[in-house]
């Protein structure tokens, strides 16, 4: 079982710039708790995410001697994963290819077909500098634009990237529509189809619905769930309402009562959710 922290979508829709310092300090901490991987920040146009401007600034501060987690960045195009690659801490780039044409063209500017097209050129290089690429399938479970959706045009595109080399494939529900079947059958079917490769549950959730999707995930073969702890964030670029992020600390409570094979320094994770009470401080007030 794997848990990733994604310290960088909780931030980015954070309208207060956090000072390089204060992300540091959390980034760091977040390393001592045990997670896979964390998602560490992006290297996107500083326009439209103006709050991770600063991840080429905070990577060289992050002491990796003393855990296992891996670092994951986010990346929309080739110029960013040109840039994501020369840092020796990365070990993932991860690449938001929408099932929504609307969203793609939204999040990256792009089109779906060059949005593919970008896929493949940072998948060679990712080969070439010995990275590893993570593709996030937005709006895997439908979305807000009336764009068609179904579970056969998700499977299309998982099957054109396990095609391409593609070994980790994220399903984003990025505004929180999901229903608990669609996740059923969904993940049931790609697991099938697809043995062998790693797919991901990032879910967006609201406080009162995020267990039926966590159950419906993992009962179905999900063995890799994002998470931000408290719930904090969500994508700024698909509605003005943001719906959180699945809060890490019911993640490892489910599956603890679940006996999953997964570790956590509790006490670091204490001091963790403690700390992002000052990182977030708006939140609280």
């Amino acid at each position: 079982m794997k848990i990733i922290e994604c310290p960088r979508d909780a931030m980015q829709g954070f309208e207060t710039f956090i000072p390089t310092e204060k992300k540091i300090e959390y980034i760091n901490a977040l390393l001592k708790v045990g997670f896979d991987t964390i998602d560490c920040g992006s290297f996107v146009s500083e326009k439209s995410i103006p709050q991770m401007r600063d991840t080429w600034k905070v990577l060289p501060q992050l002491d990796l001697s003393e855990t296992d987690t891996k670092l994951l960045v986010i990346v929309a195009n080739e110029r960013g994963a040109q840039k994501a690659v020369t840092y020796e801490q990365i070990s993932y780039l991860g690449f938001p290819f929408s099932i929504s044409e609307t969203f793609q063209q939204r999040n990256t500017n792009a089109s779906q077909k060059e949005a593919f097209n970008r896929v493949q050129n940072i998948y060679e290089l990712c080969l070439k500098e010995e990275k590893e690429l993570v593709v996030y399938l937005s709006m895997g479970f439908g979305n807000p634009y009336g764009d068609f959706w179904d579970i056969s045009l998700v499977e299309h595109w998982a099957d054109r990237f396990v095609s391409m080399g593609i070994k980790v494939i994220s399903l984003s529900d990025t505004v929180g529509v999901a229903q608990p079947d669609d996740i059923a059958t969904l993940f049931k079917s790609v697991t099938q189809s697809f043995p062998g490769i790693e797919f991901g549950a990032h879910l967006h959730t609201e406080a009162f619905n995020w267990l039926p999707k966590v159950e419906a995930a993992y009962n179905n073969g999900c063995k890799r769930f994002d998470g931000a702890i408290k719930g904090f964030g969500g994508c700024p670029m698909a509605q003005s309402n943001l719906i959180g992020n699945m809060p890490t600390e019911h993640l490892i409570r489910f599956f603890s009562e679940e006996r999953a094979d997964f570790f956590i320094n509790d006490e670091e994770f204490v001091e963790a959710m403690q700390l992002a009470t000052t990182v977030f401080p708006a939140v609280h007030s």
